[in-house]
């Protein structure tokens, strides 16, 4: 047992140390190209489903990446050709992460996580949602390496928008989370934060069902 949970540790060290040697080039090279590198690579995803039809085909099947960018010139130029929130169709959601990491529960980076929730009329949810992409581009939230991504969920009545993180179980840092969110977005009080463990959906199919508030 210990033979092989060292054998982990080494492959995790050995991922890390060839993922630090990847992003120290990417920097390197987008310098040298007179652009301004982000901290971490990001990948943009769509997944769309039509209302009322219900079919076999599974969730990651249907989630498409259309863009990555790694430098502040590569994100606006993908940023400004995205519909808002307002323009897109109910149900869709746009799926922002760091690349190598799927917007899926299943990934690696995600299983043992989870996601903050929170819940907007349509009048607003562009705002926030701008709000948060800045925040996470420019590596503003605490604890960075532990976030995975956000998702903006466009619904019939409201949008959801929620960040994903690593590990649910570090309480301190789930809720270190949530206060850093607060302060970037300049959370109204009346706004609720939920949040859900990704292996609660097992236990109720849902996304958004059965959370705690923070």
């Amino acid at each position: 047992m210990e033979i092989t949970e060292r054998r982990d540790d080494e492959i995790r060290e050995s991922n890390n140390i060839k993922s630090q040697y990847v992003s120290d080039e990417r920097y390197s090279r987008d310098l040298k190209a007179g652009l301004h590198p982000l901290q971490y690579k990001f990948a943009i995803w769509y997944t769309r489903r039509t209302p009322g039809v219900r079919n076999q085909t599974s969730y990651e099947d249907i989630i498409k990446k259309i863009v990555e960018f790694s430098t502040v010139e590569g994100f606006w130029a993908c940023y400004c050709h995205l519909a808002r929130s307002s323009l897109l169709p109910s149900p869709t959601d746009l799926h922002f992460f760091k690349d190598g990491i799927r917007p899926l529960w299943e990934d690696g980076a995600n299983c043992n996580g989870g996601k903050w929730i929170i819940r907007f009329s349509k009048v607003v949810s562009a705002r926030f949602w701008e709000d948060l992409l800045l925040a996470l581009v420019g590596d503003q939230l605490d604890d960075a390496d532990n976030i995975c991504g956000a998702v903006l969920s466009v619904r019939f009545n409201e949008d959801i928008i929620s960040v994903w993180n690593r590990n649910a179980s570090d309480h301190q840092a789930v809720m270190g989370l949530r206060d850093s969110i607060k302060r970037h977005l300049k959370l109204p009080h009346a706004y609720v934060m939920e949040y859900k463990p990704h292996d609660a959906y097992l236990r109720d199919n849902s996304s958004y069902r059965n959370t705690w508030r923070g």
